[in-house]
């Protein structure tokens, strides 16, 4: 007869290849030897001391871009980078964004939609992790509304000249490249800027009590020039940035998965052990109550990443499908957190546990790349016809 395992209770690990369990595997060795004993540090420090290492060694391991094809890029399936994504956010949701950042957004605008030119400069470095990219589309006072940008870019003889700001930008800080998108005659264009032009500056964006591990920037164009080379010359309109954004979600839907998964099975080793009146915490019926309903939410979650993995690898996915495992798995995911904080009490706020930096990553994944509000009416409008975004 099967033997119920407490942490994979659907026996998930059985819909999975050898080789995608091996990925998982070497992805969780890398965590383990390179992130997990240093990020509670990291998270109380305010973000890794040396960034750009721990990009070299995401590039040893092939985590960078690991989903796109050509350039010496791995070229891996969509569950894959699920997966790798998931083991990424079980140590941090910071980690996580700085691999996600690099591979789905930046990597993948470059590789979508740049000239051969520019795309043979920037991905076989990025890559590796020699280089770093990062994405400006947000901007100080325009997030869920992107289509408003102020962000300029100009033609002068045969250069752009760009002009604007943009904000919460990961990995801006450190980053080799930005992908730049802006307002032009033509409608919205998008650039591959080097970060060493004149006139662009990176500030370090202090006091966030959510992504400690990973640098946020706010990025500054003050009459930066490119070649023509730089623009993206297949696309305009937000179709370029929007179909970033649905790449680099359907990792978080995913990774989600990974920082819940982290704080259930904290939780669930602490009712095991922690003794109140006599006996376990685990031995109480509202403790049981509370990990039957997060191992519930946990484990349908997962069910949804993978489907939606096989989809994409089959056929893709539609971004309203996105939208779906992005909308549902990271707010379970945060509920499972603060469930799990309850469990741990006075410890669940203490670093020595993982539980309280997942929620407060959580928060701002919660936000980032559509927040709820945004989700929900991408799910409305295909449900009903309806367009109630404005």
């Amino acid at each position: 007869m099967p033997v119920f395992n407490a942490t994979d209770p659907l026996s998930l690990d059985d819909l999975l290849t050898a080789e995608e369990i091996a990925v998982r595997g070497s992805v969780r060795s890398m965590l383990a030897e390179h992130v997990q004993p240093h990020v509670a540090q990291w998270f109380e420090a305010g973000g890794a001391p040396h960034p750009r290492e721990l990009f070299a060694e995401f590039g040893k391991l092939g985590l960078l871009g690991m989903h796109l094809e050509g350039y010496t890029l791995p070229g891996m399936s969509s569950v894959d980078y699920g997966l790798a994504c998931a083991e990424l956010e079980a140590c941090d949701s910071g980690i996580r964004s700085m691999v996600s950042v690099q591979g789905s957004l930046a990597m993948y605008a470059i590789w979508r939609w740049a000239s051969e030119e520019e795309k043979q400069r920037w991905l076989p470095g990025m890559g590796t992790g020699e280089l770093v990219g990062c994405f400006g589309l947000t901007e100080p006072d325009h997030g869920s509304d992107p289509g408003s940008m102020r962000t300029t870019a100009r033609r002068d003889g045969s250069d752009w000249v760009l002009d604007g700001s943009k904000m919460w930008i990961s990995n801006g800080t450190f980053a080799d490249v930005a992908v730049i998108w802006a307002q032009t005659d033509e409608g919205i264009r998008g650039f591959a800027v080097p970060t060493q032009t004149p006139g662009f500056s990176a500030r370090e964006i202090k006091h966030k009590m959510s992504l400690r591990v990973s640098s946020t920037a706010e990025l500054v164009l003050e009459g930066v020039r490119v070649p023509a080379s730089a623009m993206f010359p297949e696309v305009r309109g937000l179709k370029g940035p929007l179909s970033c954004l649905t790449e680099a979600r359907y990792g978080i839907v995913w990774g989600s998965m990974g920082a819940a998964r982290s704080s259930f099975e904290t939780a669930l080793d602490y009712a095991r052990t922690r003794q109140q009146f006599g006996r376990p915490i685990g031995g109480f019926q509202l403790t049981q109550a509370k990990l039957a309903d997060m191992a519930l939410e946990l484990h349908k979650g997962l069910l949804l990443a993978l489907h939606l993995g096989r989809r994409k690898d089959a056929v893709g996915l539609t971004t309203e499908q996105v939208s779906f495992g992005k909308l549902n798995n990271v707010r379970e995911a945060l509920d499972i957190c603060r469930t799990s904080r309850t469990i741990l009490a006075a410890n669940g706020i203490s670093l020595e546990y993982p539980v309280i930096r997942h929620m407060n990553n959580l928060e701002s994944v919660l936000t980032y790349e559509g927040t709820v509000e945004m989700h929900q009416l991408i799910l409305g409008q295909a449900l009903t016809g309806e367009n109630a975004f404005s």
